[in-house]
């Protein structure tokens, strides 16, 4: 089968397409077909081997696993003798690469509760574009945030792949949305559902006068004590990613800074990191299939321009998901 390959840390160059062999489906495993897959930073950070410290985990010098992509859509080829869930034919999406071979291939293996049905009325692409963000914006929202209806909230980064996601699923939790955004995304953003649409070329939005009952940061470099300007006295600031911070450590001192200043005052600062959880990918799946939430991709790629793909996500201006086609 044709797979993304990666031997050294670098540039989208370092991608290689290559010629490998087929997974073998373990007991408790089924074989997927892709038909698509997603690119996340999650993919340009371990390509590059940055910030850093992350190669203390993924490999010093090299990387320990040669595959990138962690998002899937596609079907079931063949299913392990253990699988009770899930049959060959049937469509799926979900968040499967952990070590090895990534979802950048013809073909992927993965226990079977990393995997949900596909939602009906999505096409593979857009299947493709939903699991890491979308599971990313309802924990961060739902789960850390404790976001409730009538809340306000704050999504720094609307328009991008989790922000999307992220401005309709507070929609449909009952939340009033403001979204964060450069010019060219406000009436994209509005088009989600936000009630509100802040300009960051335009406006700051720590120095307008509106306080939030939560701040979810998806984007941007400003720390968490700019952040608190604009929280609630009892608000939530939850820090999802974020940019800047070199290479060392990328956002990950700023990240450290807000978990060193969190228990000296009164509003929760929280970062986390979403797990997989397929009882979020049912939920997921239930809120496209009833039309609250849909996809929003930017631009497809073949299985061959990977490193292209790659290439735009890490610019940071893509609006919604890039998607890879297999």
């Amino acid at each position: 089968m044709k797979a993304i390959v990666y031997d050294n840390y670098g540039s989208p160059d370092v991608l290689d397409l290559r010629e490998i062999d087929k997974p073998q489906v373990k007991n408790s495993e089924v074989l997927v077909r892709v038909h698509a897959a997603s690119a996340n930073p999650y993919d340009w950070h371990f390509m590059r081997g940055e910030p850093y410290f992350m190669r203390m985990m993924t490999g010093l010098r090299a990387p320990k696993a040669n595959g990138l992509g962690a998002d899937v859509a596609g079907h079931v080829e063949a299913a392990g003798d253990n699988v009770t869930r899930l049959r060959p034919g049937d469509e799926v999406y979900g968040e499967v690469a952990e070590s090895g071979w990534g979802t950048f291939a013809e073909y992927i293996c993965a226990p079977e509760d990393w995997l949900e049905p596909k939602p009906t009325n999505l096409t593979f692409e857009q299947a493709a574009a939903v699991p890491l963000a979308g599971v990313t914006a309802l924990q961060g929202l739902r789960d850390h945030g404790k976001l409730q209806t009538g809340q306000h909230v704050l999504v720094v980064g609307a328009s991008g792949g989790v922000g999307t996601l992220a401005v309709q699923i507070a929609k449909s939790l009952g939340a009033e949305v403001t979204g964060v955004c450069s010019t060219r995304n406000v009436d994209l953003v509005r088009s989600l559902g936000a009630d509100q649409v802040v300009d960051y070329t335009q406006e700051d939005f720590a120095q307008a006068g509106q306080r939030y009952d939560l701040i979810f940061q998806l984007a941007g470099t400003r720390s968490a004590s700019g952040c608190r300007r604009a929280l609630a006295p009892e608000g939530t600031l939850v820090l999802g990613s974020g940019s800047g911070g070199g290479r060392l450590l990328g956002p990950v001192g700023r990240i450290a800074r807000a978990l060193m200043l969190s228990p000296f005052v009164g509003q929760k600062l929280v970062p986390f990191i979403a797990k997989k959880n397929k009882e979020d990918l049912q939920l997921l799946r239930e809120l496209i299939e009833a039309g609250d939430v849909t996809p929003l991709i930017d631009r497809t790629y073949p299985l061959s321009e990977t490193p292209e793909a790659i290439g735009y996500l890490e610019q940071g201006h893509a609006r919604g998901k890039v998607v890879v086609t297999v």
